[in-house]
């Protein structure tokens, strides 16, 4: 976790705590506004990554907007961002459509069915919310299959053939979103077969969503590249080029403080913490993934293995195994890195499990602010 001040963030955080570091939020801003400032595109913060709203006021000094996946994220949106809301579902209830235009600027549709099931209520409000598909360029660039929007008989986007016949009256754009935390290259390759199969569908159309899943911040990223494609559409189809990037706001702004509870012995060591793979950082078992850990190494690497897991009765609560240079003893306190984006949008209240506090550190003054605190209230409030 580079700029990261670990050790002042750990004599002052509770534990557990998500603890997002103010000035690596800055810096990842700072360079999505460079692509935004050479290419003209308008870059969007996706909400169901990263929706930790007292630091929208940040966000929104440099991004256009959000993009919401549900009324409620929508909401969230237009009352704490106060920018752009472009909204999408695989599929939404009338109700939730009379919603959505009330609080959106854009309404992104997943079939024609919704289009056109829909058509009277959004073409009454024609001129204020701008409507666009979803399509689905049939081309896998995904590792995992649970994140790829391409795989076979996915339900997100609709294919070319589907486009025959159809209206296209009062859609004003196209969006598609495949990608997961990849690097340009495959945004390239993508991209190529898009314009191939519904370039022809762009002329005479306002804007093109390019979807998510670009780690734009993370190092490699080809930026100037990335500028050059936007350029290419604008310049062609004469289109507002939107992209609603989620991780590349928040890649390495945020650790996971948690902290040793006790260490038992079953065929090997196991240390439970207070946090929780299942409660906490629930993509650990659905990816799956291995985090990293400030000062922990692969198993065997140095002299102490652990299997480090949660507190909660689930027998597969086990977030992975680790190796250190010392011993690990109740209290001891480990930092899970890169733990903002989707795992505060995720957490559950399973079991009870207390919900680690949301913190902030600004490395200028080296305040550390307890953002919220969750006690008891919280989660019987989700229970009736």
């Amino acid at each position: 976790m580079t700029g990261i001040d670990i050790d002042k963030i750990l004599k002052l955080a509770p534990s557990p705590a998500y603890v997002v570091d103010l000035g690596r939020l800055r810096h990842n801003l700072a360079i999505l506004d460079q692509v935004q400032r050479r290419s003209g595109a308008k870059i969007l913060m996706a909400l169901k990554a990263f929706a930790m709203w007292s630091v929208f006021p940040i966000i929104r000094e440099t991004l256009h907007g959000v993009c919401a996946s549900s009324p409620w994220e929508a909401r969230l949106g237009r009352e704490e961002f106060g920018r752009e809301v472009h909204s999408f579902a695989a599929a939404f209830k009338e109700s939730d459509v009379v919603e959505l235009l009330q609080t959106s600027n854009h309404l992104v549709f997943n079939s024609f069915n919704q289009l056109e099931r829909f058509r009277p209520l959004w073409e009454k409000e024609r001129g204020r919310v701008s409507v666009g598909l979803r399509v689905n360029p049939e081309h896998s660039e995904g590792h995992t299959p649970i994140y790829d929007p391409c795989a076979p008989a996915s339900r997100l986007g609709i294919p070319r053939r589907e486009f025959d016949g159809r209206s296209l009256e009062g859609v004003e754009g196209l969006h598609f979103h495949t990608l997961c935390e990849q690097l340009f290259e495959p945004l390239a390759r993508t991209a190529k077969v898009f314009e191939e199969k519904f370039g022809p569908f762009l002329h005479g159309m306002k804007w093109l969503n390019l979807g998510g899943g670009h780690h734009i911040t993370r190092e490699g990223y080809d930026i100037d590249a990335l500028v050059e494609l936007i350029t290419y559409f604008k310049r062609k189809y004469g289109v507002e080029v939107y992209l609603e990037p989620g991780e590349a706001i928040a890649i390495g702004t945020g650790i996971l403080v948690g902290e040793v509870l006790d260490v038992v012995h079953n065929e090997m060591d196991i240390a439970i913490l207070d946090v929780s793979a299942t409660c906490h950082m629930p993509d650990v078992l659905e990816m799956p993934y291995r985090p990293g850990i400030t000062a922990g190494f692969d198993p065997g690497e140095k002299a102490h293995t652990y299997r480090l897991a949660g507190p909660s009765c689930l027998a597969g609560d086990v977030i992975g195994d680790w190796s250190f240079d010392k011993p690990l003893k109740p209290g001891d306190r480990l930092v899970f890195e890169d733990m903002s984006h989707y795992t505060m949008v995720k957490t559950t209240t399973f079991n009870g499990i207390q919900h680690p506090a949301i913190c902030t550190f600004e490395p200028e003054t080296g305040e550390l602010r307890v953002v919220r605190k969750f006690g008891y209230e919280d989660f019987r409030s989700r229970l009736s």
